[in-house]
């Protein structure tokens, strides 16, 4: 079971590939960073991922509709995030852990040479395989 370090090398293995980290998105804090991200900054990029990620995790409309009112899950109420824009996608993957953890895998890829299917395939698996703490 990999850690955070492998994990985040095995995203950078992705095509298209440009950055990933593992962001807290409670406090915005990247627990780690590989690659590059927009603007140069790691902390920059995950405080205002964490923001997109916060925002969409606490809306009801988002949740599945197989969950009672009031009932906690264990899981995150969103698998994953995509944002596009004209040369790149951020995919941002929420961890889903034993206990009460806010995390994310966010994979920044080059739109000419990413895969976004893949990446979303491939995310999805080592979330399932990440080992925190």
């Amino acid at each position: 079971m990999p850690g955070i370090d492998e994990c985040l090398l095995e995203a950078m293995r992705l095509p298209g590939a440009r950055g990933a980290a593992l962001v807290d998105w409670t406090s915005g804090l990247a627990l780690g960073t590989v690659g590059e991200f927009p603007g140069g900054d790691h902390e920059a990029a995950a405080a205002e991922a964490a923001e997109v990620a916060r925002l969409t995790a606490e809306q009801r409309a988002f949740a599945p509709d197989d969950r009672g009112e009031g009932e906690a899950a264990a899981d995150p109420p969103v698998e994953d995030l995509i944002i596009s824009n004209r040369d790149s996608y951020h995919v941002l993957r929420f961890v889903p852990t034993s206990f009460d953890s806010s995390v994310f895998l966010h994979v920044w890829l080059g739109r000419s040479d990413g895969n976004l299917a893949l990446a979303r395939i491939r995310l999805g698996e080592m979330a399932g395989r990440l080992v925190l703490g």
